[in-house]
This record gives structure tokens, sequence and C-alpha cells, in this order.
């Protein structure tokens, strides 16, 4: 079953109060690029906020510095990076009653350009000054939130590869993507998966599965981006397509329009699914491009409007 897609995300407030006081939380090299906590500071301050700046190192120190933020209870608190570091975020941020302030400064940016964010930080602060709420929906998988999508097999690979051609040669982050992605292409392993989708199962053999929050956009030029992010639907797509020749022709078709009608090609909207494998006791599992290896089966659930957040 699929819901029909619409534009537009509902308000929750237009004006509402912001503390003079924001705790910004900041990837200070997203995008593989240091961005300037100095320059971000007085962004701020021209938009009349005070921010309270706090840097970190690993993936895990994000959420330790969201949570301790959090217990001041504060209305904002604004993450500053990549879809990562906005995931993270986030995921502790859900469901506290504090909105999440967005500036994005990573490679991709996926989640505000699906929002509408301006991706320049000082207009991106003077939206979170203006303060214009929206409820959206978080993603779950074994109870790990995100923002934009969860996949297993061929992106986590392509994801650990990049890393590593990163590390090693010390590539940039788009030009390491580029050679994982061949290499990971070349070497790519099947998953042997059971899908338990409203009551049905699919077992089978696939190169990747894809769980969007909300509904994708797979054909034409736009491909990757999402009208909605409150429709309270998981979107699951797979394929049995098992070759690197199969996979470049469901490109083609994406790109002309026509991977719905490829026989191989599956696609579900859902607000719950599992996900089992009787060869992996764990699976890899990339959220918003953060690799964890996770134990199965893989319980994923959409959790409607559970994240406030600051928009134009």
């Amino acid at each position: 079953m699929r819901l029909a897609a619409a534009t537009g995300l509902r308000a929750l407030a237009a004006t509402p109060v912001i503390s003079n006081e924001v705790p910004v939380i900041l990837n200070g090299q997203a995008g593989g690029r240091s961005t300037d906590a100095e320059a971000l500071a007085a962004a701020f301050r021209d938009a009349g906020l005070e921010p309270r700046i706090n840097t970190f190192g690993s993936g895990e120190e994000i959420r330790k510095l969201a949570r301790r933020a959090l217990k001041e209870r504060p209305p904002v608190l604004v993450a500053a990076g990549g879809d990562g570091t906005l995931s993270a975020v986030a995921d502790v941020v859900r469901g506290s009653g504090t909105a999440l302030g967005v500036i994005p400064v990573g490679t991709l940016n996926h989640f505000a350009k699906d929002l509408g964010i301006p991706l320049d930080p000082a207009e991106a602060v003077r939206v979170i000054a203006a303060g214009r709420h929206i409820a959206v929906d978080v993603g779950e998988v074994n109870g790990r939130g995100f923002i934009n999508n969860a996949s297993l097999g061929l992106y986590p690979n392509i994801v650990r590869s990049r890393t590593r051609h990163q590390r090693r040669f010390g590539r940039s982050k788009r030009t390491a993507m580029l050679w994982a992605t061949l290499e990971a292409l070349h070497r790519s392993r099947l998953l042997d998966v059971r899908l338990e989708i409203e009551g049905r199962v699919h077992e089978f053999r696939t190169p990747f599965v894809f769980v969007g929050n909300n509904d994708y956009t797979l054909e034409g030029f736009n491909i990757g981006k999402r009208a909605r992010l409150e429709e309270g639907i998981l979107n699951v797509y797979a394929t049995r397509c098992t070759s690197a020749a199969g996979l470049f022709g469901l490109a083609l078709r994406a790109l002309f329009g026509r991977l719905r009608q490829a026989d191989d090609f599956m696609e579900s909207s859902v607000g719950a699914l599992r996900v089992a494998s009787r060869r992996h006791k764990r699976l890899l599992v990339a959220t918003d491009g953060e690799l964890n290896a996770l134990e199965t089966p893989l319980e994923f659930r959409i959790r409607p409007r559970a994240l406030q957040v600051l928009v134009p």
C-alpha cells in the first residue's frame, strides 16, 4: 500500500518564545572542513541570541553533550553539523519538548534541504531566531532513531570503505565515496533476509534494504528528496537483483522514471517492519550515514511527529 504524497508541513506555532541563551552542539569538522566557532557565535549575537557552543570529538560524545544540555530543559537545542550530527542530537531531543535548531554544515545536508533550511550558517541562525516550529517523524531501529534513513547491505559497506579510503589515502569525502562505491559494487555480498511487513513474509537474497523516514523520490532528477516528513510512515525499498549490471540497470530505470515498473524492485509503505536473518546474529546498519552493528531481528518503527524542528 502506498500513501499519496502531498506538499507542505504543518506548523505548531508561528512565533514561539526562544530563550536568549541557546545551547549549540558543533561538529567543528563537518563536511571535511573546519567550522569557525567564533563566526558562528557572532551570527547568533547578530540575531539577538547568546550561544553556548560545545564542540565534540567522537560520535557518542555528541549524545553525551546533548543529554547534558537537555537537563536544563532549554526551549531549543541547536545542532551544527552534517546529517550524522543532526541525527544524533535529534535522537536525544525527540519527545522531550525541546525543539531542534539546525545549522547544516555537512557534505550533503539531506535533512535541512528537505525542510527548506538555508545552507548558509548565518541564514540558518536567523531561522532559529525566528522560531517557527513544526513536528516531524523520526524513524527507529532497535530503539535508535534516524531522521533520514537506515540501510543494510550495500550502503553500509560503502560507508565503511569510504572511511578506510579517507584515513588511509587522505582522500576527500566525495572522492572516497566514489572509490568506495566502485569497490562495494565489485565485492558486494548479498543479504539473506526475512522481511515481515504487515503480516506478510518475504524471504530473499538482496544487495540492500533501504528504510526511509517517509517517502523518498526515486525517479527523475529529484532522486533522494522527500516532500513530506510527517506522514507517519516508513518506506521500505529492496530488490531481488543480485548483480552489479542489474543494479546499474535499476539506476537507469530510476533516472528515466521507470523504476517502479521493474519486476525485481520492491517498495512498501508501513508503520513497522521486522528484518531477520538466519545467517547473521548482527547486521551492519547505516543510520543517517553512521554505522552500527545491531542484533537481529531488526525492529523498525515510525515515531509520528516525535521531533520539533525550527524551520523557515
